[in-house]
């Protein structure tokens, strides 16, 4: 028997690629630079980041079964190669000018790696943490989160220094660096693969319910009640990160200076509400932390437009933050626990369409509502009523689940 790796390398490598493909979140910092620098409005920059994430989503979606059929290496390496051609090319097309490059440089390659590198070490942690489904990929997921509060400073720095081109340049060789060593380690575990410390009989590893194909998964209704659940979750934190800043001014009178801040800082609890929720549901079971944030949030919104101390509006946002994150990192644990790791990857994708579908949803709703009522206090209600869905479909979920156990519980008998 081969030497088998060491799993927390194998967390390292899948933080190494989320922390650099996380990277696309702090996007907005060339927002100013390439409108001042080529004269492009606002809508034509930010139409990049619409089609990066669009290209997250229907990559993830499409090539969730790749991802199961090569293995974490090779697909890990092709998440590289997409998105350091994407990052460089994007340094191509600004050194030309060329917006239209710009487009399929950053918002089509750097997508297509996005989606892949996503996926690709989720699904492998998971067979690596039988034990603590929640905490591996809470841990990856973090990188994710907390990726642009790292880039962001970086990124500001070498633009300032060496050129928008230029900085596209550097940090796609070593994201490109980066992801390609991380990959390499990547590998699955053995088959039947435990921890060595639970080999004796220990016997916290997850029963899953069953053991589908992402064919079969998205067959059952189970599978729709998560990607409800997901949408809904990142439809309303997708929303609230896009308006937080001119929100908290309206609501609770920050200063332009003090709601910058604010955003940092909600930077650094989306990636904290991964790893924190992610492990707190391998203690309390996934069905139960994601109720759990549906009923935080449902008074957390409904209660929001009335707060106008600064700080007390500052740490509701915070909390509703570590749910949108947490929503993130507990969904890949939530799939193995119902459909099993035979394509975990794959069905993994599919849920994902519900992140694509929510950043086109979220933003333009909360903006739409806005305009029309002048006011943020009707969004954050509407967002309130449909926790109040997500809330009853949490609830939904578990008939599917007792009844799934009763008979696995039953075929269990009947075999011994």
């Amino acid at each position: 028997m081969g030497k088998t790796k060491n799993r927390w390398l194998i967390a390292l490598a899948a933080v190494g690629i989320h922390i650099s493909i996380g990277s696309v979140y702090a996007w907005s910092v060339f927002t100013n630079p390439l409108m001042e620098q080529y004269g492009w409005d606002l809508s034509a920059v930010s139409i990049t980041f619409s089609i990066a994430i669009l290209f997250l989503g229907l990559s993830a979606a499409f090539m969730g079964h790749f991802v199961e059929k090569y293995g974490p290496r090779v697909s890990g390496l092709v998440a590289a190669s997409f998105f350091g051609a994407g990052m460089i090319g994007s340094g191509i097309a600004v050194s030309i000018e060329s917006l239209g490059l710009l487009y399929v440089t950053y918002g089509v390659l750097g997508g297509i790696g996005l989606g892949v590198g996503y996926i690709t070490p989720v699904s492998t942690l998971v067979k690596w943490f039988p034990d603590r489904r929640g905490l591996a990929t809470g841990l990856a997921i973090m990188g994710f989160g907390f990726a642009a509060m790292i880039a962001s400073p970086i990124m500001a720095n070498l633009i300032e220094n060496v050129s928008i081109a230029g900085t596209f340049f550097i940090l796609g060789s070593v994201y490109f660096i980066v992801m390609i060593l991380s990959a390499l380690y990547l590998e699955r575990p053995p088959a039947g693969y435990m921890p060595e410390y639970q080999q004796g009989g220990s016997s916290r590893v997850n029963t899953d319910l069953s053991q589908l194909t992402a064919n079969e998964a998205v067959k059952t209704r189970r599978f729709w009640y998560l990607w409800i659940m997901l949408f809904i979750n990142v439809t309303c934190g997708i929303a609230i990160l896009a308006v937080a800043s001119p929100m908290a001014q309206e609501i609770a009178g920050l200063s332009a200076a003090a709601a910058a801040t604010m955003v940092g800082i909600m930077g650094f609890f989306n990636g904290a509400g991964r790893i924190a929720w992610a492990t707190i549901s391998d203690y309390m079971g996934r069905p139960n932390v994601y109720t759990t944030f549906f009923a935080i949030q449902i008074v957390t919104f409904f209660a929001l437009p009335s707060i106008t101390a600064a700080i007390l509006f500052q740490a509701v946002l915070f909390l509703i933050i570590t749910c949108y994150g947490g929503g993130f990192a507990s969904i890949p644990a939530y799939i193995g626990d119902l459909f099993g790791t035979k394509q975990l990857g794959a069905i993994h994708g599919y849920i994902l369409t519900a992140w694509a579908a929510a950043g086109l949803v979220g933003p333009n709703l909360a903006a739409w509502v806005r305009e029309t009522t002048s006011s943020y206090a009707a969004t954050l209600y509407i967002f309130g009523g449909m926790f109040v869905i997500a809330l009853i479909v949490s609830l939904v979920i578990r008939i599917d689940i007792n009844k799934l156990k009763k008979e696995n519980a039953v075929k269990a008998k009947a075999a011994s």
